[in-house]
């Protein structure tokens, strides 16, 4: 006997029936032993079918169950059909707000039926405002609750597809071409990792009204965030372009560069103030002691006289590429400016569902600070790994092949980080890792 119960439970039956304790013990260990078994939802629908012929108790001797589990089985019928021929056991907890749900549930069905996306997030954010309206407390809507809600209501997240960019018809030709180009411009002026420069240009705005849930108001604030990284997997200092006419009189962080202009777009003059301000940033720039090679997609202010001009100067050569290729030349494109997105929607959820916020006096919520944004995308550009930029050199064949020891990040880096932790993590994640992030809404 193992234990002191099965020792208990032992003399208990001898008394009863005068058996031998050995013998009692023996059946009791083997009781004890049995294991509980889980019934899918297809086996208990047949055992429920058998009922309806023979009864209860023959169709538990029938399928070798207890009589008390058929009876269970036959109440919750109803459910058993509606879920998976899988399904083992039905242990979700019931919902404690029942009618904010059903008003949560009606206004999702509403917008997706008007074709609007609907994200967890916003779900999250339209569940606290009925939460306030129907003045119930104690509230949150976090997101484990989120989760349990869409399994209760049978919701899935749906992922949106991109529209690919339509390659040239000889893009195979000039892909070759380029590559040759970089290849050899690379050997005869032995130019070394450090010193190949990609620069790219992400467009972002305040707010995306996706669906009927707030705003701040700001969907036509725009502004560019300029990226510059090297093929050593080192970073330049990000550039940011805000849409107005002076520079905003806030305190930034550092490691930035805070730029404004009219449109709050890459334009000629902001072209060679990045080259003066960032470019020259990278290992030996200030002195143009090496040769160097700047790649970056045909934007008009790329390819003007004076930016060609002054790139000429830095001792650097120019490698264009061609139109319609930036998704299979341009490193940034290829595997770095996404999970930099990703990085800003999870650094403005956690700013939306759980920051301090201001509001007017016609209770509109006030947009982030300038400032704030600037700390999300310092830490976002600082956050993205050294292995992260290398591989996307050598996946647009810019370098033939990644460096050995280079710290790499594995396929979770283009996941959310942050938010959500295990199970949860798998559920939000896809709703955001397959969707382009253009701004803070």
């Amino acid at each position: 006997m193992r234990t002191l119960k099965g020792e208990v439970w032992a003399l208990i039956v001898y008394k009863r029936t005068g058996m031998s304790v050995m013998q009692n013990i023996v059946v009791l260990t083997t009781l004890k032993m049995a294991k509980r078994h889980a019934y899918e939802a297809q086996f208990k629908l047949k055992a429920i079918s058998d009922t309806e012929e023979h009864g209860n108790r023959a169709a538990a001797r029938e399928f070798k169950i207890n009589e008390s589990m058929v009876r269970k089985w036959r109440k919750l019928e109803n459910e058993l059909r509606q879920v998976k021929k899988t399904q083992l056991s039905f242990r979700r907890h019931k919902a404690r707000w029942l009618e904010l749900e059903e008003r949560l549930k009606q206004w999702i069905i509403e917008q997706r039926t008007s074709g609007r996306s609907v994200s967890t997030v916003t779900i999250r954010l339209k569940a606290v405002t009925l939460a306030e309206e129907m003045k119930i407390e104690h509230f949150q809507g976090g997101p484990s609750w989120c989760f349990r809600f869409m399994k209760r209501c049978h919701f899935s997240i749906r992922t949106r597809t991109m529209v690919a960019q339509q390659l040239p018809a000889d893009y195979n030709e000039k892909l070759a071409i380029f590559r040759s180009y970089c290849s050899k411009h690379i050997a005869d002026k032995h130019i070394q990792p450090s010193h190949i420069t990609n620069m790219d240009e992400v467009p972002l705005t305040f707010d995306i009204p996706v669906s009927a849930i707030r705003t701040t108001g700001h969907e036509k604030s725009s502004f560019t965030v300029v990226l510059g990284c090297h093929a050593n997997g080192q970073k330049l200092p990000p550039m940011v372009i805000f849409k107005r006419k002076t520079l905003p009189k806030e305190k930034f962080p550092a490691g930035v560069i805070i730029k404004a202009n009219e449109k709050g777009w890459m334009d000629e003059e902001m072209m060679k103030e990045w080259l003066r301000e960032v470019y020259v940033r990278r290992p030996g720039g200030f002195f143009h002691a090496s040769p160097s090679l700047l790649i970056c997609d045909s934007m008009r202010a790329h390819l003007t006289a004076d930016v060609k001009k002054q790139v000429k100067q830095m001792n650097c050569e120019l490698a264009v590429i061609p139109g319609g290729l930036t998704k299979e030349l341009q490193p940034l494109d290829i595997g770095v400016n996404r999970p930099f997105k990703v990085r800003l929607r999870a650094a403005w959820e956690r700013w939306m569902t759980d920051g301090d916020h201001s509001f007017t006096k016609s209770g509109r919520q006030r947009r982030a600070s300038y400032a704030t944004i600037c700390e999300w995308i310092v830490d976002a550009w600082a956050n993205m790994s050294a292995g992260t930029v290398v591989r996307a050199f050598a996946k647009a064949g810019i370098i033939s092949e990644e460096p050995h020891g280079t710290e790499s990040d594995s396929d979770s880096e283009e996941s959310e980080p942050g938010m959500f932790d295990g199970d949860l993590a798998q559920l939000f994640n896809s709703e955001t890792e397959d969707e382009d992030f253009d701004g803070f809404d």
